[in-house]
């Protein structure tokens, strides 16, 4: 493979102003699609997916219609469809999340739509709320095409490790909460209740989404952590998970997060970024399941790219 970077550059430090305004703009993207999406366990009823040019809601129901919501990272527009055949769009750009809560429900008005959101966002500290944050309100088109090339590749090697399981297995979604795309694997057995205590999330929430035991693996752009980074964790953290050798060599145990983080610069600059993703997915997940024991031969699934072999 050609050592060419493909991986785009994505340092935190220069678009940490886009990245924070973004993440609260999936928010109120996101928090529509849960006011109107039955209850499907661990919260799967609420996340967007990586479409080829940006994230979507996929089909919201609205009485006898649908309709989805997606950011469009090549043309910069937020574009709401409805199976009626109407639409509406609004370009992306610098405004406060104030404007764009109010742009976009101003849409949902012009297409009949009656809803209404929690406007505290989740998982965030020191929220406000979005009819009244004038403090976010940025956005540099240029970054935000280069997060999403990152959510592009990183979704290509999650759905190959998704592939690889028979188990229970979460999509590979992300959570507009943490802001994080996400892949969970479960060994089918329950888990003791989850301490809870995520900011601004209610712990039955918490609880609920970690009500069997997993291993987790995602994407962060950065926030709380300082810069683009992979993780994988286990709840119930098992016993000598934290002492397992992982690949590659640059990935580590964060004892502060409970979890192996890989820097995603690791990635971007090795020679085989998809294989050295894929190296640190299986032996993270490995280290969590034969620390747990699970009964990991009976868990894996024979497959590969024509099919089941």
């Amino acid at each position: 493979m050609s050592t060419q970077l493909k991986w785009p550059a994505i340092p935190l430090s220069e678009w940490q102003d886009t990245c924070e305004t973004l993440h609260l703009w999936t928010q109120i993207v996101g928090k529509i699609r849960l006011s109107r999406m039955p209850w499907i366990n661990h919260s799967w009823h609420v996340p967007l997916y990586v479409t080829s040019r940006g994230l979507t809601t996929s089909p919201i129901p609205y009485d006898t219609r649908t309709f989805q919501i997606d950011f469009d990272f090549i043309d910069h527009q937020l574009l709401i469809q409805v199976s009626d055949g109407s639409q509406r769009s609004i370009p992306l750009r610098q405004e406060s999340v104030a404007d764009f809560y109010a742009r976009i429900f101003d849409l949902l008005d012009e297409l009949r739509m009656d809803l209404q959101i929690d406007t505290r966002p989740n998982e965030v500290e020191n929220a406000i709320s979005f009819p009244e944050d004038h403090v976010h309100a940025s956005y540099d088109a240029d970054s935000a095409n280069r997060f999403w090339q990152a959510l592009v590749l990183t979704d290509q090697v999650f759905q190959r490790f998704r592939a690889g399981f028979i188990g229970k297995n979460s999509p590979v979604h992300l959570f507009w909460g943490s802001f994080d795309l996400a892949v969970t694997r479960f060994s089918g057995r329950p888990a003791p209740p989850h301490p809870g205590g995520v900011p601004n999330l209610p712990d039955r929430v918490v609880r609920e989404a970690y009500s069997h035991e997993c291993s987790s693996a995602g994407f962060w752009p950065g926030t709380g952590l300082g810069e683009a980074a992979f993780y994988s964790y286990a709840y119930p953290e098992p016993e000598g998970f934290a002492e397992r050798p992982v690949q590659p060599k640059e990935a580590y145990y964060h004892s502060t997060l409970r979890e192996f983080i890989l820097p995603y610069e690791a990635v971007r600059k090795a020679n085989d970024p998809e294989e050295t993703l894929l190296a640190f997915l299986e032996t993270t997940y490995r280290a969590a399941a034969d620390c747990g024991n699970w009964n990991r031969q009976e868990l894996k699934r024979p497959f590969d790219s024509r099919g089941p072999i």
